[in-house]
């Protein structure tokens, strides 16, 4: 262990100016840099600046010296070091070590940190009736809590963020004066006396409880089977007891959910092993300081747990998954009861928690909207006076080869940037129009913002715009080019235009902005070409098509398309992505095989629009050609009798998926086949992969009696050896050896691991999404290095 210079050693002195850059405001760094300077008894001082926070420090040279070395390893644990720059200056001969005041003004280069979950600290304090912040709904310290919600302006400090309207009280103020105190200069630092307070509404015909608790009274109306509205870090809630299926099924007309599964908050791990397959790495995702939505396998026939433990089966039909998170504030602990012995035993210990907002509306963050646009959802609403000044939604992962796959990076993630493997000129990404994130970028950082949400509705457009403001604030970053997709139709496109200001707006293809996407989370080279297998529902292609099921031969500069599924007509656009069964006989069609009258997706059409349909595929009337594998999935799902109307996106791919899953290991099936067809040498036109063979498969087993778990598992495995098929095929062609797999449908964790398996087994290096959405919650990463690294000609 190192030790502070004797005197002797001392007998020369040195200054050292040194900018810490990362995420090191908010985290407790500047207390962590007062400790260190004075434990090794070196004057100077620390502040917080848009740049950093700066630190000067004087004294003897190795006590400088090993201060400089221990200020990345010892960093607190919520601080993300990137960059320690050390420049030596006059020595001033001052006396002790200050925090000073920050400055602000200059570039901000800073980072924001993420919201955090309740520190075991913090629940201590809560749960104990000797301590001050026994109960407290807004205990926090330096190591959790609220950062990037709060966060109003920088450099970070109180009077930045919506905690600038509470005085702190005297005791309260001299924990974050003390330099010994974990609160120690911690912003959101609150009491009893200082507030933020909690209270409770309730809606019209909605009896008060009878206690002046506002925790107990959300509790005793959870209990009886109301709707909560409960306000969050990042906005509100909708909550109801998950285990009575009266509640869930009120809370789920209400919202107009149709079958789109919700996820759980439980109190405890041990509250839910019995319902799902839990690994090492979904443990450690439930309880970390990110706290997720993380989605787990279920299991099947739960018994012996008693009633309060199993939610109704009306939280997540027809999905293979539960979707699960713990308590990651202090509300939801006093919610559930895990830190407060004064909890009823009827207190619910399950509940759903789902987005605050109407359906296809962003997520609600004031109290008067919430008490207004949630009016017709809740029945009361457990709400408190801490502003939330930016929306961020639950953050959702699930576990694939035990490895995290983040399909919607939210809270607990953003605003932490994603590093470039190439640099791009100051710009603004605004991603697709499905399950919205945009992307701002300089020089080799980029920031993906929180999820956004469906553009669609002209509420989530201005959130949108209000979100981007929100991050260039807090980035520093002002675009000189903005980027969109490919489609000349998207809402997301439409605004970039309309706020463009005369900068040039870059389309970039949205396949070739998915493969990017990998490319720069893997920190791929520029220059380094991938074989990209692209499968997702919907993507605008060059040639006027419905994009989908793509082979492309890419790098950041372009693409090749080497392959893809045949094109089928798409009979009514958005009609058939709402009717599978409109698919399945628009792929019968194509692939000459006769809709019987006994098949399923036959069965679900009705009579006259079953005559419409048929002349529509023979006339190509509004059938725009589409070779999307999501709606190969939809076609499949309905040949086999899973799904034939969907109420959410994906409904009969997830569906599909839990078939298959029930099925267990699987021998693979020759007939499910795809033909490969067309010239295969580079610069040829593209092969096309025709389902023929796999979908007269699929007939015969569904005339057979064939069960639908074994269908479907076939049906994935088929995909699964296309993919190795055409790859290889590829490399053949190419010499590349490393396949990049992204798009929505490789949210599908049986699919993508059989196809990473398949891969791996014939040679080749696989790519796959972990820390960035494969869905479009992370198109705007992809179209950051193809757009602005186009504009910035380093190409």
């Amino acid at each position: 262990m190192s030790t502070v210079p004797t005197a002797d050693e001392a007998t020369a002195v040195r200054r050292a100016r040194v900018v810490v850059r990362g995420v090191v405001q908010g985290v407790g760094f500047r207390p962590f840099v007062y400790g260190l300077a004075t434990g090794l008894r070196l004057t100077g001082h620390v502040t917080n600046t848009g740049d950093g926070v700066v630190v000067e420090v004087e004294g003897p040279p190795a006590a400088v010296d090993l201060f400089c070395s221990r200020l990345l390893p010892d960093a607190p644990p919520l601080a993300v070091v990137e960059s320690v720059e050390t420049t030596g200056i006059t020595a001033v001969a001052d006396s002790g070590f200050r925090i000073v005041p920050s400055r602000a003004g200059g570039p901000v280069r800073t980072l924001v940190a993420p919201d955090t979950a309740t520190c075991d600290d913090c629940l201590a304090e809560l749960g104990d009736p000797a301590d001050r912040r026994h109960r407290h709904p807004f205990v926090t310290c330096t190591h959790c809590g609220p950062r990037f919600t709060i966060v109003t302006g920088l450099p970070y400090d109180r009077a930045h963020t919506t905690m600038a309207r509470f005085p702190l009280c005297p005791d309260c103020a001299r924990e974050y004066h003390d330099p010994a105190d974990r609160r120690f200069h911690a912003q959101p630092v609150a009491c009893p006396s200082c507030g933020p307070r909690l209270r409770l509404v309730t809606g019209p015909g909605v009896a008060p409880p009878p206690c002046d608790d506002p925790v107990a009274g959300a509790r005793s109306l959870l209990a009886a089977g109301a709707v909560l509205a409960v306000k969050g870090l990042g906005g509100y809630h909708l909550a109801c007891d998950a285990t009575r299926p009266e509640a869930v099924t009120l809370l789920r007309r209400r919202k107009a959910r149709g079958d789109k599964p919700f996820a759980l908050m439980a109190a405890h791990v041990r509250d839910i092993e019995h319902l799902v397959h839990m690994g090492a790495a979904e443990r450690e995702l439930l309880t970390g300081r990110v706290r997720p939505v993380v989605l787990m396998r279920r299991r099947t026939g739960v018994r012996g747990a008693p009633r309060t433990l199993v939610p109704a089966d009306s939280v997540a039909p027809g999905s293979p998954d539960l979707g699960i998170m713990l308590p990651y504030t202090p509300v939801h602990h006093l919610l559930l009861g895990t830190a407060d012995t004064s909890a009823p035993a009827g207190a619910p210990r399950l509940l759903v928690m789902t987005s605050g907002n109407v359906s296809g509306e962003p997520i609600v963050t004031d109290d008067e909207d919430a008490l207004e646009r949630l009016a017709d959802l809740a029945d009361a609403w457990l709400t408190h006076d801490r502003p939330v000044h930016v929306p961020c939604d639950d953050s959702v992962v699930r576990v694939c080869d035990g490895e995290p796959l983040v399909l919607r990076r939210s809270r607990g993630y953003a605003p932490l940037p994603v590093n470039l493997p190439v640099p791009v000129v100051p710009a603004l990404a605004v991603g697709g129009d499905l399950k919205n994130a945009f992307c701002l970028a300089q020089g080799d950082k980029a920031w993906l913002s929180a999820h956004v949400g469906d553009m669609d509705d002209l509420a989530t457009q201005r959130a949108f715009g209000r979100a981007e403001q929100q991050l260039e604030s807090v980035t520093g970053v002002r675009p000189t080019v903005l980027i969109t997709d490919g489609h000349p139709g998207y809402r997301s496109g439409a605004w970039a235009r309309r706020h463009a200001e005369g900068r040039p707006v870059v389309r970039v293809q949205h396949h070739h902005a998915h493969i990017a996407a990998v490319l720069a989370e893997h920190g791929v080279a520029a220059g380094e070409r991938v074989i990209g297998v692209a499968f997702d529902g919907t993507g605008y292609g060059d040639d006027g098509a419905v994009w989908g099921g793509e082979f492309l031969v890419a790098d950041y500069d372009g693409f090749q398309r080497f392959a893809h599924l045949a094109y089928v007509p798409l009979p009514g656009g958005d009609a058939a992505v709402r009717r599978p069964y409109r698919m399945a006989l628009a792929h019968l069609h194509a692939a000459g095989i006769a809709a019987g009258p006994g098949l399923p997706c036959t069965v679900a059409c009705p009579s006259d629009e079953l005559i419409v349909l048929g002349a529509q595929l023979t006339q190509g009337l509004n059938c725009v050609p589409t070779s999307s594998m999501g709606r190969l999935f939809d076609a499949v799902a309905s040949l086999a009798g899973v799904c034939q109307h969907v109420g959410y996106e994906a409904q009969a791919a997830i569906e599909l998926e839990a078939a298959a899953v029930t099925a267990g290991d699987m021998a693979d099936d020759p007939r499910y086949a795809f033909r490969l067809e067309g010239p295969s040498e580079p610069g040829a036109a593209p092969l096309t992969a025709a389902p023929g063979p796999l979908l007269a498969a699929v007939v015969e087993d569904v005339r057979r009696g064939v069960p639908v778990g074994v269908i479907a598992a076939r049906f994935h495995l088929a995909v699964a050896r296309l993919v190795q098929t055409a790859c290889a095929v590829a490399r053949g062609a190419t010499g590349l050896r490393t396949v990049a797999l992204t798009g929505g449908v490789f949210s599908n964790t049986l699919l993508s691991s059989a196809c990473a398996r398949n891969l791996r087994a014939d040679g080749f290096t696989v790519l796959r999404h972990r820390e960035v959405p494969p869905n479009d919650g992370g198109l705007a990463l992809g179209q950051m290095v193809v757009g602005a690294r186009a504009r910035a000609g380093t190409g």
